[in-house]
């Protein structure tokens, strides 16, 4: 079995791993989010929402990079975010933000990204290591899927956003827990949405030269 380090606290994504058969170690990242994304804004590296998600997965990942968990096992770090009317979309923390958001998004749709950035960990990749400079294995990548909203009423808005728990969450809206009524349809890998896609993990885990099988516990 090849073990695999989920660097994130998100329940749904631990949730999205447990139900594909797999047992991840879960480590918090440590990652001041906003910082590294004006760094990288600032460097010119940050160009669409893809190129965000892309660069949080990486810095969430090489953040366990030397967690004593972490040691001989793959490392995956995920970000997601919404792109809805041209702006990019996170967490909405504070129930007036998300509020607004689902005033402006009910009966119409955006496209959610998430970014996945896969490490080859395992003390075996040492000469591999070698051979990139001292680096490890690594790869990313970014999927996406179209979510569209229900035509919601005040009344229903108000009602989500008082449990809370469309402010913990990219986009202000889950499709694995309340929020899923109000999704009327998803184009592309629903696992995207909920903010780790099992079919770009395994395409990763390919690349990598890992049998994303042995991921799974048996």
């Amino acid at each position: 079995m090849t073990r695999l380090v989920l660097a994130s606290t998100s329940p749904a994504r631990l949730t999205l791993l447990r139900n594909g058969g797999i047992e991840p170690i879960c480590i918090a990242p440590q990652v001041d989010e906003d910082l590294v994304a004006a760094v990288a804004e600032a460097e010119g590296l940050i160009k669409s929402t893809a190129d965000m998600v892309g660069i949080l997965a990486r810095a969430k990942a090489e953040a366990v990079l030397n967690h004593p968990d972490a040691v001989d096992a793959i490392i995956i770090g995920c970000d997601s975010s919404l792109e809805f009317g041209g702006k990019s979309l996170g967490k909405p923390h504070l129930p007036q933000v998300a509020r607004d958001r689902w005033l402006a998004m009910r009966g119409s749709n955006g496209k959610l990204f998430s970014g996945h950035h896969l490490i080859d960990n395992r003390i075996k990749s040492d000469t591999a290591a070698a051979t990139l400079g001292g680096s490890r294995p690594a790869t990313n990548r970014v999927s996406h899927a179209t979510v569209h909203f229900a035509n919601l009423s005040d009344h229903e808005i108000d009602a989500y956003v008082a449990t809370g728990e469309p402010l913990k969450v990219a986009g202000a809206f889950t499709i694995d827990g309340l929020g899923g009524a109000f999704i009327s349809a998803i184009e592309g890998d629903p696992h995207t949405v909920i903010g780790l896609s099992l079919p770009t993990l395994r395409e990763m885990a390919i690349e990598l030269g890992v049998d994303y099988s042995t991921f799974w516990n048996r």
